[in-house]
């Protein structure tokens, strides 16, 4: 589990830096949500700590993309607080609070939300 998320990681940083070194659009203030704490970008957190998985699919996880709400609606059915419970918790192969170890549980749901909207 531990290679793999490294794995995971370094798949993320390649891709990730290339698409900025390409001058990609990455959908960068294609959103205007509150921001948690003075500073925080749920957008910028998501690209740092969940987009390796959440943009492939690893390990089931919902693809955020636009068009994507199918795979989102599963997991909706229970609330956005289960949703965001689950991600500060943990569930399946994602660790808690997936790998965004220093977020808050309120930085978290701002990312769900983020990552959910994208999904539309």
């Amino acid at each position: 589990m531990k290679t793999l998320r490294i794995v995971l990681l370094a798949a993320f940083a390649v891709v990730w830096s290339g698409l900025i070194a390409a001058g990609a659009d990455t959908g960068a203030g294609s959103l205007q949500l509150a921001q948690v704490s003075e500073g925080f970008d749920p957008e910028s957190r998501y690209a740092a700590a969940c987009f390796a998985c959440h943009s492939t699919g690893a390990a089931g996880a919902p693809r955020v993309a636009p068009g994507n709400a199918l795979e989102w609606a599963p997991r909706l059915e229970k609330g956005l607080d289960a949703v965001v419970e689950n991600t500060v918790n943990g569930m399946g192969t994602m660790p808690p609070k997936g790998l965004c170890f220093d977020c808050t549980p309120e930085e978290l749901r701002a990312i769900v939300e983020f990552m959910i909207a994208s999904s539309q």
